[in-house]
């Protein structure tokens, strides 16, 4: 894996001006990278113009709506917010507060428009979508050799082999076992964890059996961390396979899951990744139950929604999701980002990257929402899932550096600025806020509901960001009703009970969240360091000093700002108290919901209950029983020696 040097992102704009300016004045066939690289690498079907009624045509349109329904809601927002508000005393703050709203309004605009095709597919269905129908009478070629990869780095070791344990014995089920290979790939830097792993290792060959093709790494020398670790795997042995599947450390996925991966992959040769849709399950604290449930509720819209947008040019997330090896080692390489000191930054949300150089080099990413047997854990509480999203905003925002390289494609492009706006959209919205606030204590009118009421335009904005917010969610339930899955929710009264309990959650977690990625933003953009720190993937309570060190900052501005601005213009207020009250009660609320015992009172309860606790497949079933055994004999296993046991790969000497 030879990685290509970055062409930047002010010369890959002044290349795209050139070719340009050059198709206008010279018509024919423009020069750029497609036509002098990635044409020679493609496969041969994607050479010739897309056939009528292919998933690109398809694509096109439907992301041709897509774009035309968010600009006419964006500007419908927009003059709606110019007339429900009176003129400033400053006209170019009202300017950019409208835009902002407008630019914010699309935003969420977007993502409700595909929440709703995301539910008619789940109802009707996708003609253009990857078809699972005949997979099982699908031959797989035995040279379709397939690893099953997991880098991990300093992992709670017992939630590891698991896992790993239990997604074996399921594969060993199926009539293609003899095609996998499972490669543990360890960047783990703490010597107790590292004996605790290679004993670990050793313990899931033995049960195994003589016969399990289970291999340990580690890296002497760790660089460019999870990608770095795949690449050195790639360069080492991925000659000897067709196919990878690459797992996180708290991956589990049935066999039956595995093996239908290889076969969609040897049904469309053109596909250089598919992606599963993880289901998250596995933990009980209030936190992650919410999340689970809003991923099996709200989620599985989003999910295929973005499957009917994009088609084969889906999001690739890094993990549970099988490669073409071949193709991804020839274009997937990737080459460090030069910062103005002349030094290098290595690629930190690397999946997005990799889909794009795939597309580049003419092969397909694709998700397939509605194969099974694909699960993870979520991260047990606000302070794991906030420190989850530092690292994903810095290489998130990183990425948006890449968004002109020469050859990406238009939605390509288009995933490495919404990767962006996930997170710029915190520190937007935060402005929006305090511009509304600055306009009602600077500028000389009274505030409305001092003046007799809102205006109807402001009540109907109102209405209209509600019913976006929230439509999903009742289109959720109503797709699990109309499937007849409610039994599998706890019920139809649970099920809509979840919902709304969720629903109350996510608003009082909403501002403690887009504080906090305002200041990831502020931090990523300032050039501050980053401790990189893998989350807890065990349940976690979270104490009172933890949380008082974390959010009482936070509470303490907020507490003074409401103070004040309630002392001189009490109808300034009304701006931030959707924000300000939740934050003030940003510590109690992340410590209640980081316990165990309540997430498992509203299970009792039949409230939040997602289809793996009602009948859970026996592949998460055997997980849950092997991590409580791992779990029990850790102090053992940490102190054991290092294993050696005849099968272990050498370590690394470079990466």
């Amino acid at each position: 894996m030879v990685p290509q040097p970055w062409t930047g992102l002010r010369r890959s704009i002044a290349q795209g001006i050139m070719q340009s300016v050059t198709r206008l004045t010279h018509p024919g066939p423009a020069a750029g990278f497609s036509a002098k690289a990635a044409s020679a690498t493609r496969p041969a079907a994607t050479a010739a113009t897309a056939p009528a009624g292919s998933w690109q045509q398809a694509a096109g349109q439907r992301r041709n709506v897509l774009l035309c329904l968010i600009a006419l809601t964006a500007f419908a927002a927009a003059v709606l917010l110019a007339k429900a508000q009176p003129m400033l005393d400053h006209p170019l703050l009202r300017v950019i507060q409208v835009l902002m709203f407008a630019l914010l309004f699309a935003w969420v605009s977007a993502g409700f428009f595909t929440a709703l095709m995301g539910f008619v597919v789940q109802l009707r269905g996708d003609r253009h979508a990857l078809s699972l129908d005949g997979l099982d009478q699908q031959p797989i070629a035995a040279d379709a050799r397939t690893a099953i990869i997991m880098p991990i780095c300093n992992e709670q070791v017992a939630t590891v082999f698991a896992g790993l344990r239990a997604t074996c014995e399921s594969l060993a089920t199926t009539s293609a076992a003899n095609l996998f290979d499972l490669y543990i790939l360890s960047d783990t830097s703490d010597p107790e964890l590292l004996a605790a792993e290679r004993a670990g290792w050793a313990a899931l060959r033995e049960s195994l059996g003589d016969n399990a093709r289970v291999y340990y790494r580690w890296r002497q020398r760790r660089t460019r961390r999870k990608a770095g670790n795949v690449a050195d795997f790639c360069r080492r042995w991925g000659r000897k396979y067709r196919y990878m599947v690459v797992l996180d450390a708290d991956s589990v996925m049935a066999g039956d899951c595995l093996v239908s991966l290889v076969r969609l992959m040897e049904a469309h040769p053109k596909a250089g990744i598919i992606q599963t849709a993880p289901k998250t399950c596995g933990l009980q604290t209030l936190h992650a139950r919410t999340q689970q449930f809003a991923g099996r509720v709200t989620g599985r819209l989003f999910t295929a929604g973005m499957q009917y947008w994009q088609l084969g040019e889906s999001h690739y997330w890094g993990h549970n999701a099988i490669i073409r090896i071949e193709p991804f080692m020839r274009h997937c390489a990737l080459a460090g980002l030069p910062n103005k000191d002349g030094s290098s930054s290595h690629i930190l949300s690397h999946d997005f990257v990799e889909a794009a150089l795939m597309g580049r080099a003419g092969f397909e990413t694709w998700l397939a929402p509605d194969l099974g047997g694909s699960y993870e854990q979520q991260p047990p509480n606000l302070v794991e899932e906030l420190q989850r999203d530092r690292r994903w905003c810095q290489g998130n925002l990183q990425n948006a550096r890449l968004i002109a390289e020469p050859g990406l494609s238009r939605i390509h492009r288009a995933m490495l600025a919404t990767g962006a706006m996930s997170y710029l959209s915190a520190p937007l919205w935060m402005a929006y806020l305090l511009l509304g606030t600055g306009a009602w204590l600077f500028d000389d009118h009274p505030a409305p509901l001092l003046d007799g009421g809102f205006p109807i335009e402001t009540v109907g904005l109102w209405l209209c960001t509600a019913t976006m917010l929230l439509l999903p969610r009742a289109l959720g339930v109503l797709t699990i009703v109309l499937r007849g899955e409610q039994r599998m929710y706890g019920g139809t009264a649970g099920l809509i009970k979840g919902a709304m309990l969720e629903a109350v959650l996510s608003v009082l977690q909403a501002p403690v969240r887009m504080v906090a990625h305002t200041v990831f933003v502020l931090v990523a953009v300032t050039g501050l360091r980053l401790d990189w720190k893998s989350p807890s993937r065990e349940a976690q309570a979270i104490d009172w000093g933890t949380a008082r060190r974390r959010f009482g900052p936070f509470v303490s501005t907020m507490v003074v700002l409401l103070g004040t601005i309630l002392v001189f213009q009490p109808g300034a207020a009304l701006w931030l108290m959707p924000v300000g009250l939740p934050l003030i009660l940003a510590i109690p609320l992340t410590v209640l919901t980081s316990q165990i015992e309540i997430g498992q009172e509203f299970r009792a309860k039949g409230l939040l209950v997602i289809p793996e606790e009602i009948s859970p497949p026996l592949v998460l079933r055997q997980a849950w029983m092997y991590a409580q055994r791992y779990a029990a004999a850790m102090p053992q296993i940490e102190s054991a020696q290092p294993a050696t046991v005849q099968g272990e790969i050498p370590s690394s000497r470079q990466a």
